[in-house]
C-alpha cells in the first residue's frame, strides 16, 4: 500500500509531463505546417527571386533579334536589353554585352552559322553558346544577370500569317528545340555560371508575346504551347522565366497592345516589338528577379 502510494502521485506527475510535452508538440507541429501552407500560397516568382544571385558588374543578353533589339525603322539602341540595363545600373552593375543575332534559332545558337551574323552589337567569332561559355569564363563569379530569349525563329516561321494556318511540322520543331534547350543550353550556360558547385550568376529566361493574335486569333494557342515548353524546360533548371506575354496584354483578342508595342499595325507590319514594347519587355525582366 506504502508503495502504491508513493507511486501514484509520480504517475500523475508523468502524465501531466506527457500532456505538457504533448501540447508543445502539437503546437510545433501546427507552426511547421501553417509555414509549409503559407509558402505554398506564395506566388512562384516570389519564391523564384528569393534564391536568385542578383546584380553584379556584367550583364550578358544572349538570343534572337529580340535580345539584339530590331526595329525595322533602324533604330536597334532601344531594345530590352539597353532599357533592362539602365535599371540594373543601379543595383551596381556596370558592363553591358549584348550577342543578340537576328534570325538565331536554338540550332544555330549551338552550331553557328546566324544569318545575320555580320550586323552584332558585340562581335564574336564562334557560336554565340560559345562565346556566351568564354565570356562568362573569362568574368568567372561577376556575370549576373544572363538574359536569353531564344526559340521564336525555331517555330514562329511555322505560322503563316496570310492564311493563318500552322504547318503540320509544329510539334517537330517543338521538340527539337525542347532537347536543344535541356540537352545542351541550359545546362551548358548553367554550368558556366558555377563555380566550385555554387551558382554565381542568374540565367533569366523569357517566353513570347503572339504578333499575329489578332489577325490570326488560332496563333495564340501555339504561342502558348511554346511558351509552356519554355517554362518547363527552365524550370528543371531553376530559370525563372520573364511573362512577356502576359506583360503585352495576354491571350485577350483583341489585343489593343498589338498595334503600339509591335510593328504590326504601321506600314511595316513587322512582328518586332517598338521601343515601348521593348520597355515592357525590360519590365518583365525586372519584375521576374525582382
Amino acid at each position: 500500500m506504502l508503495s502504491l502510494n508513493r507511486n501514484a502521485p509520480r504517475s500523475s506527475q508523468a502524465r501531466r509531463i506527457f500532456k505538457a510535452h504533448g501540447r508543445r508538440a502539437l503546437i510545433a507541429v501546427g507552426l511547421v505546417v501553417a509555414a509549409s501552407l503559407a509558402t505554398a500560397f506564395i506566388p512562384a516568382r516570389v519564391r523564384a527571386t528569393s534564391s536568385l544571385v542578383g546584380p553584379k558588374y556584367y550583364y550578358l543578353a544572349l538570343g534572337d533579334s529580340l535580345a539584339f533589339g530590331y526595329q525595322p525603322n533602324f533604330d536597334w539602341s532601344h531594345g530590352y536589353v539597353p532599357q533592362w540595363y539602365s535599371n540594373l545600373q543601379g543595383h551596381g552593375t556596370r558592363s553591358q554585352t549584348n550577342y543578340g543575332c537576328n534570325g538565331e534559332t536554338s540550332a544555330t545558337f549551338i552550331s553557328g552559322g546566324c544569318p545575320y551574323a555580320w550586323a552584332l552589337h558585340n562581335y564574336y567569332f564562334s557560336p554565340q553558346l560559345n562565346a556566351a561559355i568564354n565570356f562568362i569564363k573569362g568574368h568567372a563569379g561577376r556575370v549576373s544577370p544572363v538574359s536569353l530569349d531564344i526559340g521564336a525563329n525555331d517555330l514562329l516561321p511555322d505560322i503563316n500569317s496570310s492564311t493563318c494556318t500552322v504547318s503540320a511540322s509544329w510539334n517537330t520543331d517543338l521538340a527539337n528545340l525542347d532537347a536543344r534547350l535541356t540537352g545542351t543550353i541550359l545546362p551548358k550556360l548553367v554550368a558556366a555560371l558555377t563555380v566550385n558547385g555554387v551558382r554565381t550568376g542568374d540565367l533569366v529566361m523569357m517566353n513570347y508575346y503572339d504578333p499575329y493574335q489578332n489577325k490570326c486569333p488560332n496563333s495564340l494557342s501555339y504561342v502558348q504551347t511554346l511558351n509552356q515548353h519554355l517554362a518547363a524546360d527552365a524550370a528543371q533548371f531553376q530559370v525563372p522565366v520573364a511573362d512577356v506575354l502576359t506583360a503585352f496584354g495576354g491571350p485577350n483578342v483583341p489585343n489593343a497592345n498589338i498595334c503600339s508595342y509591335t510593328w504590326m499595325c504601321g506600314i511595316f507590319g513587322d512582328i518586332h516589338a517598338t521601343t515601348t514594347g521593348y520597355g515592357v519587355i525590360a519590365g518583365a525582366f525586372e519584375s521576374v528577379t525582382g
